[in-house]
């Protein structure tokens, strides 16, 4: 290994500690690209801070989506709106703009089985989580699980963490289809 080959691995590792993955992980490009461009440092700064502000973003986005524990569902793209009749679209809709969530609304999908309600929901706080918003998405069995404990500290520290998030879907579904 050759010394300018350890000081670029040198540097990676420091970068790394640093927090600055991205540029780590990319460093013999950005120095290539630098180089083969002749960035002034500061044009080499300004590259380093998108491409971490660009990760980090990301890295966020990947951890609220998986937090939201949304899962896998059908994209609104897919949804046929002929059927069922009954569905209110411009509710859904606007619904999808989310702006129930800063006025700390409430938004309630009632209807019978197989109407897609759970994949309205999924689709809200998937765009809610695309917006920058904390979500979680929960069965009401596995809400009601967590929620059963010895000591009422606890089970208020269990609500305090259900408070939190900007949106919380509680889909009851399941308990529907339980009860039958």
């Amino acid at each position: 290994m050759n010394s300018q080959t350890a000081t670029k691995t040198d540097l990676c590792s420091q970068l790394t500690q640093l927090g600055l993955k991205a540029t780590a992980a990319g460093l013999h490009d950005l120095i290539a690209r630098a180089t083969k461009s002749r960035w002034s440092p500061q044009l080499l700064l300004e590259e380093l801070a998108r491409t971490e502000i660009r990760d980090r973003s990301d890295r966020s986005l990947q951890q609220r989506l998986h937090r939201s524990r949304t899962g896998r569902f059908r994209p609104m793209a897919d949804f046929d709106w002929n059927w069922p009749t009954k569905i209110d679209r411009s509710t859904i809709e606007r619904a999808l703009t989310l702006d129930f969530i800063p006025e700390a609304r409430n938004l309630i999908l009632m209807g019978t089985n197989g109407l897609g309600k759970t994949m309205f929901a999924k689709n809200i706080a998937h765009a809610a989580v695309h917006a920058g918003y904390t979500v979680m998405f929960r069965t009401a069995p596995e809400l009601l699980a967590d929620l059963h404990c010895d000591s009422p500290q606890q089970f208020r520290r269990k609500l305090n963490h259900y408070a939190r998030p900007s949106l919380l879907c509680i889909d009851l579904c399941e308990v529907v289809s339980n009860v039958e």
